[in-house]
């Protein structure tokens, strides 16, 4: 059984795959307590595996997206075995804190400041950038680097870095931004 906060339907973001139709996943729970965070971790509904493949299948995508909360304190290999099998394509929002399956198709790792990361490989960087220095994630094995404002509160500072800082690129909220979930 997961722990799940709420499964939607919308389009993702944030990221790589900004403005891609996507089924999230997110998950209650995480071991890190983050002043940004956005999720209840409080709530949720308990959930099997099949249970969770039967509500994300009635989506017209494909993509899946598990987010949290941290969703590696709950998935494991035969749970995204399972969603390969249903043709799912998955990706996995992570702090980055815990080891994952190897099976999962794009990670996404969001580190947070103090917080040690396991992964030594991902897909993407993506740094919610409250003026820390980030200079550490650039030595992270990812194909990508992405540098995102803290709910577009410092848009115009994470800019003005970016423009001396080239190796980074914007991620935009722009679930936020458009207003849809």
């Amino acid at each position: 059984m997961k722990k799940i906060n709420e499964i939607f339907y919308s389009l993702q973001g944030e990221g790589f795959h900004t403005g891609k139709a996507a089924v999230f996943v997110r998950f209650s729970g995480c071991n890190l307590k983050c002043s940004f965070c956005d999720t209840q971790h409080e709530s949720g509904t308990f959930m099997s595996d099949n249970e969770i493949l039967e509500t994300i299948s009635a989506y017209p995508s494909n993509m899946v997206i598990l987010t949290g909360g941290e969703p590696s304190l709950w998935v494991d290999k035969a749970f995204i075995d399972l969603l390969h099998q249903a043709g799912m394509y998955i990706c996995i929002e992570t702090n980055g804190t815990h080891s994952l399956p190897a099976n999962i198709d794009w990670i996404t790792c969001s580190p947070k400041e103090e917080a040690p990361i396991l992964l030594k490989q991902m897909d993407e960087i993506k740094v919610v950038y409250t003026g820390q220095d980030v200079s550490k994630y650039l030595k992270l094995k990812a194909q990508h680097h992405y540098l995102q404002p803290c709910s577009c509160i410092n848009t115009k500072e994470v800019v003005e870095y970016i423009l001396h800082h080239p190796e980074w690129h914007l991620s935009l909220q722009t679930h936020k931004l458009i207003n849809i979930q």
